[in-house]
Order: structure tokens, then sequence, then C-alpha cells
């Protein structure tokens, strides 16, 4: 080997993993600053030998100056659009910002205060080590938990929602309506993900990832982790029912039958 290419391999072993960790809110009001706060607490760049972790908070058009207040006593990158465009925009526009400044690994979690940022660590080794280019959190693994759910959402999450991707994609997960999951930004790049398409604004991003990482020849696996419910009080979920479950459902059928690209 010449010495560039020595040089080159040093670097590339030197560099530190690149890590944007992304949460999403829309009028979450103390739920985002709690999911902030454990973020920042969990000090994940202690935690993951090498890197170097961003936060950055995509806000899809609150209606109060909640995020602004909250980034004076945190230090992240705040994404704020002036109306409510859908969880599907906010994705994508954290997806560009992480390609755009040379990023590696992208972790998605909610804003609802429901994930645990200490599970980030086991959540991109998979990905850091080079086994995985997708790593889906599973609540339903042993070593995962799901916490005080209703029964009615551990009945679909668990059973039926699986079972369906399984039947459109071929491919046995435990938890597929988890949002909590880690992705190579660079497989992005490939030519099957147009992110751009506006039937992606909303819910239907989410799954249109999934169903092209499982069936385009990515490297994917689960890892146990925590979902915790809060107080019914405080809501367990923005999704209306009927309209939002077909806006989870549809977009496989879509996908598998032709009917979208």
């Amino acid at each position: 080997m010449n010495d560039a290419s020595d040089k080159q391999t040093q670097d590339s072993h030197s560099r530190p993993t690149r890590i944007l960790v992304s949460t999403y809110a829309y009028n979450e009001h103390v739920k985002i600053e709690k999911t902030i706060q454990r973020i920042f607490d969990a000090q994940l760049e202690t935690k993951i030998p090498n890197s170097y972790i961003e936060v950055i908070l995509a806000d899809d058009g609150s209606t109060d100056d909640f995020p602004l207040q909250l980034q004076k006593k945190y230090p992240f990158t705040l994404l704020r659009k002036d109306q409510n465009r859908g969880i599907g925009h906010s994705i994508r526009a954290v997806i560009r910002y992480g390609l755009e400044n040379n990023f590696d690994v992208l972790v998605v979690m909610a804003g609802n205060n429901k994930d645990e940022p200490l599970e980030i660590p086991r959540l991109v080794e998979p990905i850091i080590s080079g086994k995985a280019d997708f790593v889906q959190g599973a609540r339903y693994l042993p070593g995962g938990n799901y916490g005080a759910m209703p029964l009615y959402r551990r009945i679909a999450t668990q059973f039926i929602h699986p079972w369906y991707v399984w039947l459109l994609t071929g491919c046995k997960l435990h938890d597929t309506t988890n949002g909590f999951r880690a992705i190579r930004l660079s497989i992005f790049r490939s030519p099957q993900f147009q992110l751009e398409q506006p039937w992606l604004d909303r819910y239907a991003m989410e799954y249109y990832i999934l169903y092209h990482v499982l069936t385009g020849g990515f490297r994917w696996c689960e890892v146990p982790v925590t979902k915790i419910y809060p107080p019914r009080e405080l809501g367990y979920t923005k999704i209306p029912p009927i309209r939002g479950w077909w806006e989870i459902l549809s977009p496989l059928l879509k996908l598998k039958l032709g009917l979208k690209r």
C-alpha cells in the first residue's frame, strides 16, 4: 500500500462518526422539552466512541414560540417551518440537512418523550460497525419494553402491522410502527429513494423508507428498545383514526402494486 493509501486509511479510522440525532415537534410543549433534556443528559459522545453528535429539532409549524425558547436552554439546531406541513416533510428536511453537512448516521426519535435516548448507542452500533444500513428499534424483542401501552395499540403494532409488512415485503420484523430508528445517511443517495414527492409529506414517508430498505437490498436489523407511554391526559399520539391509519398502511401497498415509486 502506498503512502497516500496509508494516509487515507488512517484518516477514515481517526475521523469521528458524525451522528445527527433528530427529533420532531408540533405543539408538543412539555413533551419536547423533556425529550431534548433527556437527549443532552444522555451525554452520547461519552458513550459512543469516536463520535460527534449534533441534535436537531424539526418544528413543524408550531403555533407558539416554545421551540425558540427551548433553544435558549440547549444547544441544538432548529429547523422551524412557518406552517404545518407534516412529519414526512420534516424528515425530508432533516435528511437533506444531514447529507449537506456530511453526517454519517441519522437517528430518528419522537418528540413526545416516548423514546429512551440512553438506547441510542445500541441503535447506532450496527451501522458504525458496518453490519447494517438501517436499524429498527423494536419494543417487542427480548430486552425491549412497551410500558403501559393500550391493549388495542399493542395488538395493532405487535401483530397486525408486522404481518402486513411481511405480506408485502417478505421480511419479518417484530416492530414496524416504532419511529425510533437509525439510518446510514448515504443510502438516500441511491436512486430508489425519491423523497421529494409531495405524497410523502405526512405519515407516508417513514413507511416509504422502510419499504425501500426492506426490498432494495440494504442491510437491516432490529435492536430492543423501550417505548414509554405518557399519562393519558398528555395524549398518546397525534395520528387520527381511520385516515391516519390508512396513511400509514397504504404506502406499502401502493409501492407493491407499482402505483407509486
